[in-house]
């Protein structure tokens, strides 16, 4: 814990432009009234956080990082119900709650909301100490680990994902690109008690652990069929998650759905896919975007999370990784050589300074 907030420094993996990220001492930000300071103990790296380096979007100075978990260190004067200690997540937002699209449970797009700055990551957890709203922390469960516990907020995007579709057992489901996003709708689906999923993937790696995670089938992108104008192909799936962001799999799955099938966007990419609209007509298909979270915010995913209905160890890389590591295991996730969700300690270098609360 934190003894002199006001003149302490912690390690912080700073974007500096041109796709670089350099690990500087920052002030440990200080502590309002309403607010809690709390140690980061994970944080993963986000397909977000690979599009705002790699494609050169962050604003430099920025700190990404938004998946994490952590221990409170400290806690403001006017907080009454948080003590020192407690592990911790961070809720979403909330909407307002009475606008059209608070009422069908998706506050992320709440319409009485100001409109997001999209490249506002400057306050991210790819350091030590981060400083947050008090109202708006969640308790992690105590038999959920503080380290499995920063794969909530995708969990939870996960879960409106599939709540968006109205997924049910009888659905036959293609899920295209099977990296950590791709393996979380897949353990996701599983848990709700849908097995007829086939991932498609180009990297072999991530195929085999799609099918450790609970895929029947997996494919390579070039194994997909051609539909036929007006047709579906031989075997359509009637819903499809598109969560490799890439335009060429994106109409390639397009191809694959069913009659009335419904395809949800979940990836987002740079370059956009071609969409025929005539097939979706003549096909009366349901395309939808998932953006973030329901109205239920990050509680049902962190009871899934320790529910035991997913395989933990298979959605987490084993190996942790230290700032100094960020950048270049980026690009080992854009190049597809790892299947699933890296965690960030925020230690300044490989091997040194462990964090505390990561049991």
């Amino acid at each position: 814990m934190l003894n002199d907030v006001s003149t302490a420094l912690m390690p912080a993996a700073v974007y500096i432009g041109d796709g670089a990220i350099e690990v500087q001492q920052l002030p440990v930000p200080a502590l309002g009234a309403e607010e809690a300071l709390v140690e980061v103990s994970h944080c993963g790296i986000c397909g977000t956080d690979l599009h705002l380096v790699l494609e050169r979007y962050a604003r430099p100075g920025s700190v990404l990082g938004h998946e994490w978990s952590g221990t409170i260190a400290a806690v403001g004067s006017d907080v009454a119900n948080w003590e020192a200690g407690a592990r911790v997540v961070l809720d979403p937002t909330p909407g307002c709650g009475e606008c059209r699209a608070c009422r069908r449970g998706r506050p992320a797009v709440c319409l009485r909301r100001e409109p997001p700055d999209l490249l506002d990551f400057s306050r991210g957890a790819f350091c030590r100490y981060k400083l947050v709203p008090a109202a708006r922390l969640v308790r992690i469960p105590d038999s959920l680990p503080t380290r499995a516990a920063a794969l909530t907020e995708p969990t939870a995007i996960a879960l409106h994902t599939v709540n968006l579709a109205n997924v049910t057992p009888d659905d036959r489901v293609l899920v295209t690109g099977g990296g950590p996003v791709g393996l979380l709708t897949v353990a996701v689906l599983r848990s709700r008690g849908v097995t007829d999923i086939v991932v498609s993937e180009p990297a072999a790696a991530r195929r085999k652990r799609a099918l450790a995670v609970g895929a029947s089938a997996v494919v390579a992108p070039e194994e997909l069929p051609r539909a036929q104008m007006g047709r579906t192909v031989e075997a359509p799936f009637t819903v499809v998650f598109e969560c490799s962001g890439h335009a060429a799999a994106a109409e390639s799955a397009l191809d694959q759905l069913d009659y009335a099938g419904t395809f949800v966007f979940v990836g987002t990419g740079n370059a956009p896919p071609r969409v025929n609209h005539n097939r979706v007509i003549v096909l009366e298909q349901t395309l939808i975007g998932a953006y973030n979270y329901d109205g239920t915010g990050f509680r049902p995913a962190l009871e899934l999370l320790a529910s035991g209905l997913l395989p933990l160890e298979l959605l987490i890389e084993p190996l942790d990784i230290g700032l100094d590591e960020v950048l270049p295991t980026m690009h080992r996730l854009a190049a597809g050589e790892l299947p699933g969700k890296v965690m960030v300690t925020p230690r300044a270098s490989s091997g040194t300074d462990p964090r505390p609360g990561s049991a």
